[in-house]
C-alpha cells in the first residue's frame, strides 16, 4: 500500500512539474501593443549584481554569445578587447541578463542579434518571459511562442514568421 501510495504522489508531482514548464513560454509584442524598456543596455550598466555575473547559466551565455569568459565578477576577457567588466558586454548579452535576472520591465528584444535567440529560448523554459520585438529574430527548431498581439502561439520557424506577418499586418490596419 505504501508503494502505491508512493508511486502516486510522485506521478502527481511529475505532472505538476510537467503542467508548470507547459505553461511558461515565451511572449512577443510584435511591433506595439505594449510598453518597454528601450535602453536596457544602460539600465543594466546601472543596475547588474556581482551575483548574476558569477551565475553558471550566465556565464554560458556570456562564453557563447560575446565569446568572453568570466574570470570573476569583475573581470571577463574577451578575446577582441581584453579584460573588460560587465559595463563593456554586448548589448544583447546584457538584455538576456536582464531578462533572466530582473522582472521590473518587458525589455526590447530588438537589442539582440540572432546569436541570441536560442538562449531567449532557453530563459523562457525557466520563466514566463514577456518581450518586445522590432524585427524577425531567427528562432530554430521546435518551440511555443505566443504572438501577444493576435494571441496566437507558434511552434515553428515558418509559424513564427508568418504569425509576425500577422501581427505587423495588424499593427498597419490600424
Amino acid at each position: 500500500m505504501a508503494f502505491a501510495e508512493s508511486v502516486k504522489d510522485k506521478c502527481a508531482e511529475q505532472e505538476i512539474r510537467w503542467e508548470d514548464r507547459r505553461s511558461r513560454m515565451l511572449k512577443i509584442w510584435y511591433y506595439g501593443g505594449t510598453e518597454y524598456m528601450n535602453d536596457a543596455p544602460s539600465y543594466f550598466d546601472n543596475v547588474y549584481e556581482d551575483e548574476w555575473i558569477e551565475d553558471e547559466f550566465v556565464k554560458e551565455m556570456i562564453l557563447d554569445v560575446d565569446h568572453s569568459v568570466v574570470v570573476s565578477a569583475h573581470i571577463i576577457e574577451s578575446p577582441v578587447l581584453g579584460a573588460i567588466t560587465p559595463k563593456e558586454l554586448s548589448g544583447g548579452v546584457k538584455v538576456l541578463i536582464l531578462m533572466l535576472k530582473d522582472d521590473s520591465f518587458i525589455y526590447n528584444l530588438s537589442n539582440c542579434g540572432n546569436n541570441c535567440a536560442k538562449w531567449v529560448l532557453k530563459i523562457a523554459e525557466q520563466k514566463d518571459l514577456e518581450v518586445y520585438l522590432q524585427h524577425i529574430i531567427r528562432f530554430e527548431g521546435e518551440f511555443e511562442i505566443r504572438i501577444m498581439n493576435t494571441g496566437k502561439i507558434v511552434h515553428n520557424p515558418a509559424e513564427y514568421v508568418e504569425g509576425l506577418l500577422e501581427a505587423e499586418a495588424m499593427q498597419d490596419e490600424g
